[in-house]
């Protein structure tokens, strides 16, 4: 991967004067390239990782295991796009394996997660199964450890 990608990715706040210091460039060449990228769709966008739980936010999210039955001119891809496509889908993988897709999903609540299995995902035609699994605490996310291991307060029990 490029070097100029490599850094954007470990941390998209880098200034391009920053980025230009550590790739030996002028600030302009790294403005151009990092333009370039955007223009022909190599990077689509920028994420901040937050600790949703430090600011108090309930958030659910699952992964969910989805079985298809794929189409005869568009294979996994136009059902794949359509479920991409809900508020309530963060992330949409096609997978090898017991499951043809892992679909990332978000929502308010348990009930708010579960109807949008229940009532959008199950019954769209082609989704054969469905398996969800509740995400309960991230420990890390996009690459950043999101808490650091803190000392146990309890005593050391000795025999």
């Amino acid at each position: 991967m490029d070097e100029l990608l490599r850094l954007l990715r470990q941390n998209a706040s880098l200034k391009p004067a920053q980025i230009a210091a550590l790739l030996n460039l002028s600030e302009s060449q790294v403005t151009d390239r990092i333009a370039a990228h955007e223009r022909s769709g190599v990077i689509l966008g920028y994420r901040t990782v937050i600790n949703e739980e430090a600011l108090g936010v309930d958030v659910v999210r699952a992964v969910i295991e989805v079985k298809v039955t794929p189409e005869r001119d568009g294979g996994f891809n136009r059902l794949a796009e359509r479920i991409s496509r809900f508020d309530e889908v963060q992330s949409c993988y096609l997978m090898s394996g017991g499951y043809d897709l892992l679909v990332v999903v978000e929502g308010g609540n348990l009930k708010s997660v579960a109807s949008f299995v229940a009532e959008k995902l199950a019954t769209l035609p082609g989704v054969v199964s469905t398996g969800t699994h509740f995400m309960l605490k991230p420990y890390k996310e996009l690459g950043v450890v999101m808490e650091t291991a803190t000392a146990d307060p309890k005593l050391a029990v000795s025999p």
